[in-house]
């Protein structure tokens, strides 16, 4: 059974049909952003399972990982990582290809940030 919590926040996200490509049905979180009361209980869920745990860092995907891992990065008081699209990271960075429904990319992170033992939540 779904929760008043989960049902507001799945009625909080836009979709829209065919955007950015025929068949896509994209789902628009800034309608949830926008709600404060919506995006809290977003964050508070995504860290609930979390409080009392080490996490060290939340690694989050761009764009929308930076936006909802900044946010549990700092309830859980840890460091936050940005996964980025390819060639946007000044220093060393390591690559992974992906697919999408509508096309193939890159993300990068840097080499460096982060440790071996470190327990990260990936957004």
């Amino acid at each position: 059974m779904e929760s008043d919590a989960l049902r507001e926040i799945r009625d909080a996200i836009r979709t829209i049909p065919d955007y950015p490509k025929p068949g896509v049905m994209f789902r628009d979180i800034t309608t949830l952003l926008g709600n404060a009361r919506v995006f809290r209980s977003v964050v508070d869920l995504l860290v609930e399972p979390w409080l009392g745990e080490r996490i060290d860092r939340v690694a989050g995907i761009e764009a929308r990982g930076f936006i909802l891992g900044g946010a549990i990065a700092h309830q859980l008081s840890a460091g936050f990582v940005p996964i980025r699209k390819k060639g946007k990271l000044p220093h060393t960075t390591v690559r992974v290809a992906y697919s999408l429904e509508y096309g193939l990319d890159e993300m990068e992170m840097h080499r460096d940030a982060v440790v071996s033992g470190e327990r990260i939540i990936l957004v």
